[in-house]
């Protein structure tokens, strides 16, 4: 699939201009293609051991994004905004590493031997990690996924809000969702109508250390 994002667009302002975005313009549509491109784009953030654990669940009907309302906390984003992503983790997500490798080697990324060793090392080790850490695994997997949504959105020109704030036990069962994915985001994705307000940092100097911890 050819990917485009705006040509002039620098990184660094879309890095800056990215807002966390509640109030959306509920008449403005994103195509399914356009969707798919940001979907697409986002799948290029790095996995543990490339195993993307990550699941994307789409809603863009109407009356399922109004039904998904009392279950988001009656966020009204959830349905203004063009599209809502719920991110899903694959708490499986290693039984499909055959198959990534596979299609490494076929690409010519990877030999058949280092795939069928890296393979087998990793889908004999993930099954013994406690249920615990697969889930801290996957959650780490989704913030990177999600982070490069919003900014491939960005670039389009689109907005989003990462929300939390939902009922993960209702939204499973409104959905039917299988105990092997675990909801871990919601993300609307849509045209701005009122812009997301800026917010501040703390200072580099009092959040980062050098060479220890002090």
């Amino acid at each position: 699939m050819a990917i485009e994002t705006n040509v002039g667009t620098e990184f660094t302002e879309v890095l800056t201009s990215r807002r966390s975005v509640r109030h959306y313009d509920p008449s403005f549509k994103i195509s399914d293609e356009e969707i798919k491109e940001i979907l697409e784009l986002a799948t290029k953030a790095p996995s543990s051991a490339n195993t993307q654990s990550w699941r994307f669940l789409v809603v863009t009907d109407q009356s399922l994004k109004e039904q998904l309302l009392p279950i988001a906390n009656n966020q009204q984003q959830v349905v203004d905004a063009s599209a809502v992503v719920v991110i899903l983790g694959d708490l499986e997500f290693y039984t499909r590493l055959g198959e990534i490798n596979g299609a490494a080697v076929k690409a010519g990324y990877m030999t058949e031997e280092i795939a069928e060793r890296f393979t087998d090392h990793y889908t004999k080790l993930f099954p013994t990690i406690p249920k615990e850490r697969v889930t801290e695994i996957v959650a780490f997997d989704a913030g990177l996924v999600s982070m490069q949504i919003m900014l491939s959105a960005k670039s389009k020109g689109y907005d989003t809000v990462p929300m939390g704030g939902y009922d993960r036990d209702k939204l499973r069962a409104f959905f039917e969702i299988p105990e092997r994915y675990l909801p871990l985001l919601v993300l609307p994705i849509g045209k701005a109508k009122e812009e997301g307000r800026p917010t501040v940092r703390l200072p580099l100097e009092e959040i980062t250390f050098w060479n220890g911890v002090k």
